[in-house]
C-alpha cells in the first residue's frame, strides 16, 4: 500500500473528471453529440451559394449555427482526446471522433470558401454591424487565407483524407512515444523501468553520475524505434510539402505564421534577434559549469545547482502556486483554486499516459482541463504554475464565445509564462539564503534559456529538415541527427558538449510531428510575458485590471491590439531586445549570487 507521503509526492488520485463534457454519458454521450452536430451542420446547407451576399442578420444566423456545431463537435473531440491522453493504448474512440469530425467539417467547408469570395466592400459593410461582434475578428481572420484556399471538391478531398493521413501519423507517433520504457538508474546502484517522462526528469538531478546514466538509458530507450519515428516524420514532412505547394505557401512555416496572425518577416526578425543573443545562453552555461565544478555535456544542461535534490509533494506545490497567484490577484487565484477543487487536473504518472503537459481549453460553454506528468521534482511546480496560467486564460476568455475563445500561438504562452514568473518571484521574495536564492535563480534561468534560446534552436532544426526533405528527399536517421546536433551546437557554442548519443533526442518531441512550426511561439510568448511582467513591476496593482482584461479578451482582436491592452507595442523592432534584456538581468542576478558564495 502507498503511504500518505508517497501518495502526495506522486499526486496519487489527482485525476480529472471529464464526464461532464458529455453530460455523464461516456461513449454514448459522444455519439449523441456527433449525431446532433451532424444534423445541425446539415441544417446550415440552406445558406450554401449565398454566403458572399448575406445581410448582417443572415450572416449572424449562419455563424450562430456554425458556433453550435463547433461547440458539440469540440465537446466530443475534447472528451476523446483527454481520454486518449491518459491511455494511448485505447485510441478507438479518438479515431472515431476524428473521422466523424472530418465528415462534419466537410459539410461546412462552403462557408469559408464562399466568404473568401465576397467583395471587400461587402465584407466591411457587414463587419461594422454590432450583430456580428461575436465573430467579427474571426471572419476577418478567415479572409487572410483567401489566396491559399482550393476549390470545394479539392478541400473536401483533403479534409476527408486527413484522418488517414497526417492525423493518423500523429496518433501513431503519440502511441510510439508513450510506449517507450527507460531502464533508468534508481539512485541505489540498480535500475528501474520507467516511462520516458520520468527518465528525462532524472536529468535535473544534482548527481552527475546519475545524470550520465539517465542520459545513456534514455538514448538506449530511444534507439529501438527511432527508424520508425524517422519514417513517420519523413512522411509528415512530405505531406506538409505537398499541401504547402498546393496552397501556394512561400515557405514551410508560412501557414503557421498565418494562423498566428504574424508575417514571415516579423517571425524571422524574432528568430534573428534571439540567434544574435545566443551569447546569453552560452554565458549562463559557462557560469553553470563553474557552479557545478565540471565541463557540461548536453545531459547536464538542466542539472540542479543545489547540493541535494529536492522532492515536493502535490499539496505543498498547490499551496505555493495558489499563494503566488493570490499575491497578484485574489480573483485569479480563485479561478486556479477551482482546478484543484473540481477535478480539472490529471497529474499522476500512469502506464500508457502520453508524455508532457498541456491545457485543453475544450469549449467556452464548459471549463478547461490541465494535463501533467507529476514526478515530485521541484521543477514540476513551475510546470503546474505554467499550465494553470493557460487554464485561467481559457476560463476567463469563455465570454468571448467559440470563435474568439483561443488566441494565436504567439500570445497563447503569455498567461502561462506570466504565471510561472509570478510564482518564481513569490518564492524568491521569501528566500534570504544566498545558496537557496542561487538555486532558484538557476532554475528560472534554465527555464528562460530552454524556452527562448532552445526553442529557437529547435525552430532552426525544423527549418533545416523541412528544406532538406523538400530538396533532397527522404532523410535518414543519421541525417536528422546531424541537423539536430548542429542546431544545438549553434546555440550552445563551446559552453556545452553535444554528445553522440544526443543526436537521436529529436525523435520524442511531439511538436515537430503534430504542430510543425509551433516552437518559436514559446520564445515569442516568453519574451512577451517577461515584458508584460516588467510592466506589472513598474505599475503595481494598477496593472492587474489591464492584465485580466487581456486574458478576458481571448482572441477577439489582432495580437497588436491585445498587446496594447497591457502597454506593449508588438510592432516595435526593439520589443524583443527588451525581453532579452530581462533574461540577461536574471543572469546578472545569478552571477552576483554566485559571487557571494565565493
Amino acid at each position: 500500500m502507498v503511504n500518505v507521503d508517497e501518495a502526495d509526492l506522486m499526486a496519487t488520485g489527482v485525476e480529472w473528471d471529464i464526464d461532464s463534457l458529455v453530460d455523464g454519458e461516456g461513449v454514448e454521450g459522444v455519439e449523441r453529440l456527433l449525431v446532433s452536430c451532424e444534423a445541425a451542420a446539415d441544417a446550415l446547407d440552406s445558406f450554401r451559394g449565398r454566403v458572399a451576399e448575406l445581410s448582417a442578420s443572415e450572416m449572424a444566423d449562419l455563424m450562430r449555427g456554425a458556433a453550435a456545431v463547433q461547440d458539440e463537435l469540440l465537446r466530443a473531440a475534447s472528451y476523446a482526446l483527454l481520454r486518449f491522453s491518459v491511455d494511448t493504448g485505447d485510441g478507438a474512440l479518438y479515431q472515431r471522433v476524428s473521422e466523424a469530425g472530418a465528415q462534419i467539417e466537410m459539410k461546412l467547408l462552403f462557408v469559408e470558401l464562399e466568404w473568401a469570395e465576397a467583395s471587400d466592400r461587402h465584407v466591411e459593410s457587414l463587419l461594422v454591424d454590432d450583430s456580428l461582434g461575436f465573430c467579427a475578428h474571426h471572419l476577418r481572420s478567415m479572409r487572410r487565407y483567401k489566396t491559399h484556399l482550393l476549390s470545394e471538391p479539392e478541400e473536401r478531398v483533403l479534409t476527408e483524407k486527413s484522418v488517414t493521413g497526417a492525423s493518423a501519423w500523429v496518433r501513431l507517433f503519440d502511441q510510439l512515444t508513450s510506449e517507450i520504457r527507460v531502464q533508468a538508474p534508481d539512485g541505489q546502484g540498480g535500475t528501474e523501468e520507467v516511462g520516458l517522462e520520468q527518465g528525462l526528469s532524472l536529468l535535473a538531478s544534482p548527481d552527475p553520475g546519475l545524470r550520465e546514466a539517465a542520459a545513456a538509458a534514455v538514448t538506449a530507450a530511444l534507439e529501438p524505434g527511432i527508424g520508425t519515428r524517422a519514417y513517420v516524420y519523413n512522411t509528415l514532412l512530405m505531406d506538409k510539402s505537398i499541401e504547402d505547394r498546393m496552397r501556394i505557401y512561400p515557405s514551410w512555416i508560412s501557414s503557421r505564421n498565418l494562423a498566428n496572425e504574424a508575417t514571415d518577416e516579423s517571425v524571422q526578425a524574432l528568430i534573428d534577434v534571439v540567434q544574435s543573443r545566443y551569447d546569453i545562453a552560452q554565458r549562463w552555461y559557462r557560469l553553470k559549469s563553474k557552479l557545478l565544478g565540471m565541463p557540461l555535456k548536453d545531459y547536464d544542461r538542466m542539472a540542479s545547482v543545489a547540493t541535494a535534490e529536492t522532492s515536493i509533494g502535490w499539496t505543498e506545490a498547490k499551496d505555493l502556486v495558489l499563494d503566488a497567484y493570490a499575491s497578484f490577484s485574489p480573483d485569479l487565484a480563485g479561478v486556479a483554486q477551482r482546478f484543484f477543487d473540481e477535478r480539472w487536473i490529471d497529474a499522476p504518472l500512469r502506464e500508457a499516459k502520453r508524455p508532457g503537459a498541456f491545457c485543453s481549453y475544450t469549449v467556452p460553454s464548459h471549463h478547461p482541463y490541465v494535463f501533467l506528468n507529476w514526478t515530485g521534482k521541484a521543477r514540476d511546480v513551475m510546470t503546474l504554475a505554467h499550465e494553470l496560467g493557460h487554464g485561467c486564460h481559457a476560463y476567463l476568455s469563455q465570454g468571448q464565445g467559440i470563435f474568439h475563445h483561443g488566441t494565436p500561438l504567439t500570445l497563447a504562452e503569455t498567461a502561462s509564462v506570466f504565471g510561472e514568473t509570478v510564482t518564481f518571484s513569490r518564492m524568491l521574495e521569501g528566500t534570504a539564503d544566498p545558496r537557496v536564492r542561487l538555486s532558484l535563480l538557476a532554475e528560472n534561468i534554465d527555464g528562460s534559456v530552454a524556452t527562448v534560446f532552445r526553442q529557437v534552436a529547435m525552430n532552426r532544426f525544423e527549418n533545416a529538415v523541412h528544406a532538406d526533405r523538400r530538396e533532397n528527399g527522404e532523410l535518414s536517421v543519421e541525417r536528422l541527427g546531424e541537423h539536430w546536433a548542429q542546431s544545438q551546437r549553434d546555440m550552445l557554442g563551446d559552453s556545452v558538449e553535444v554528445t553522440e548519443g544526443y543526436k537521436g533526442w529529436w525523435s520524442y518531441v511531439p511538436h515537430f510531428i503534430g504542430t510543425p512550426g509551433y516552437v518559436y511561439a514559446y520564445a515569442y510568448g516568453q519574451l512577451l510575458a517577461l515584458s508584460v511582467y516588467n510592466r506589472y513591476e513598474q505599475s503595481g496593482a494598477a496593472f492587474v485590471p489591464k492584465y485580466l482584461q487581456l486574458l478576458g479578451s481571448g482572441g477577439s482582436m489582432p495580437p497588436e491590439e491585445l498587446g496594447k491592452l497591457v502597454d506593449c507595442d508588438l510592432t516595435d523592432p526593439g520589443f524583443w531586445d527588451g525581453g532579452l534584456t530581462i533574461v540577461e538581468q536574471q543572469l546578472i542576478q545569478a552571477e552576483e549570487a554566485a559571487a557571494q558564495l565565493d
